[in-house]
């Protein structure tokens, strides 16, 4: 299986057409067409559902584009540091985050560092623990910042000084809105989201045995989403402060939680990591700064 064909492959699954891939990659499309059912027999199943509109992915096919993504990714990743290996006047970095108002501790990081290495690059992709941890252990990403004590066995880390608080986020006409506070009575019958990771880890830590008598109509894992779920009216949402814009302006408005329920994050890389010269460089700014 060559990175070339894997190349192909992903580029029609993301055009769902055999003839504008072929456009994109520069390749006349019965070469194209050749590859794809060549890379069918070395696999021994079918990748395409060919049908009047365009092409759509088989399951096999789904699970190929999951695994060739990840494969490329780590491909452009390791060309790029090797390339990088003598210049540390530039270089790439890639971030898992979750989603925080302390991410602004990397900003103001990579702000300066920026000014310094004017060719540096960062990439940041947001997630739930689970998603950019695993990310960090296939090595795609350099860094993560998560949201749970990290697993010492496997990760060095560092500790981000401030927290985050919970509250509920909400339509400025919800009744809620008037109370200072929430508790967790406040909430038996009003549907609200919240993350699966945090239902699990969280919440429990504020309202404990009472967590079965909350009304969870769904779950969300980007913060963003459920913002437009609330704002329509659907339902709250409980969160992060400072996500959200809360201004006069806003529709949405936020009130914490009683008794008061905190999240620390913390910043972790792989233990023994090898770090081209550029990603070694911000690490010792990031502990510099953060320390």
């Amino acid at each position: 299986m060559e990175i070339r064909v894997l190349r192909y492959f992903v580029e029609i699954a993301r055009e769902e057409n055999m003839t504008r891939a072929a456009e994109i990659l520069h390749i006349s499309q019965p070469t194209l067409s050749k590859q794809m059912k060549e890379l069918e027999t070395e696999l021994g199943k079918k990748l395409f559902k060919r049908g009047s509109v365009g092409i759509s992915l088989t399951d096999e096919g789904m699970l190929l584009r999951k695994r060739a993504e990840d494969i490329l990714d780590m491909v452009d990743k390791t060309t790029n540091e090797f390339k990088t290996l003598d210049d540390i006047t530039g270089g790439e970095v890639r971030i898992g985050c979750a989603e925080s108002y302390q991410i602004r501790y990397i900003a103001k990081v990579i702000k300066q560092f920026k000014e310094k290495y004017t060719l540096f690059k960062y990439h940041i992709l947001s997630g739930n623990t689970e998603q950019v941890t695993e990310r960090l252990d296939k090595g795609l990403f350099d860094f993560a910042i998560i949201v749970e004590p990290p697993d010492l066995s496997k990760y060095n880390y560092i500790e981000i000084p401030e927290t985050d608080i919970w509250g509920v986020l909400m339509r400025k006409d919800n009744p809620l809105s008037k109370k200072n506070v929430i508790r967790p009575e406040d909430l038996y019958d009003i549907p609200i989201i919240c993350s699966e990771q945090s239902m699990l880890t969280d919440i429990p830590r504020w309202c404990g045995e009472n967590i079965d008598m909350l009304n969870i109509c769904g779950s969300v894992n980007l913060f963003y989403n459920g913002s437009v779920f609330v704002k329509e009216g659907v339902c709250c949402m409980l969160t992060f402060d400072k996500l959200a814009d809360t201004s006069s302006e806003s529709q949405l408005c936020f009130r914490p939680l009683e008794p008061v329920l905190e999240t620390k994050m913390y910043i972790i890389w792989k233990k023994y990591q090898i770090f081209t010269p550029i990603t070694k460089l911000l690490l010792e700014q990031i502990k510099n700064e953060i320390h």
